[in-house]
């Protein structure tokens, strides 16, 4: 297994801002997008719905543009977790070169309360293969 999970995207016109590059927002929502679709392949046949996530932090560095209709790689993959936080990196490419990256930091936290919840063994073993 890979340590990264993968998504492709085609630049889009809507993911266009007026000066004619993928807008800063617009790499959020896709953070956002693979993030959640990580947690749904992870979690497919668990139960964990007594827990959420929440974005704590978001480091963004911008590096290059992409443009309409350019094909975007993005990649994610697990880092530091402890307590009831876990950190999340992303790195966005086109043709290989390297767009913008990322470090999120989430929090855990329980479904029914909202309350901060420590990240328990049953989690810390299905992020493992993505560390």
């Amino acid at each position: 297994m890979s340590k990264f999970f993968e998504l492709k995207r085609i630049v889009e016109l809507i993911d266009i801002d007026e000066l004619n590059h993928v807008n800063n927002t617009v790499y959020v929502k896709w953070m956002d997008d693979i993030a959640r679709k990580h947690w749904i392949f992870l979690t497919k046949e668990k139960n964990v719905l007594a827990y959420v996530w929440v974005v704590l932090k978001h480091e963004i560095e911008y590096i290059n543009q992409a443009f309409i209709n350019d094909e975007i790689i993005i990649k994610t993959w697990v880092g530091e977790t402890k307590g009831f936080k876990s950190e999340r990196y992303f790195e966005f490419y086109k043709n290989k070169q390297l767009l913008v990256k990322s470090i999120t930091t989430y929090g855990m936290l329980d479904s029914k309360t909202f309350k901060p919840t420590r990240i328990r063994e049953n989690v810390l073993k299905l992020l493992e293969p993505f560390k």
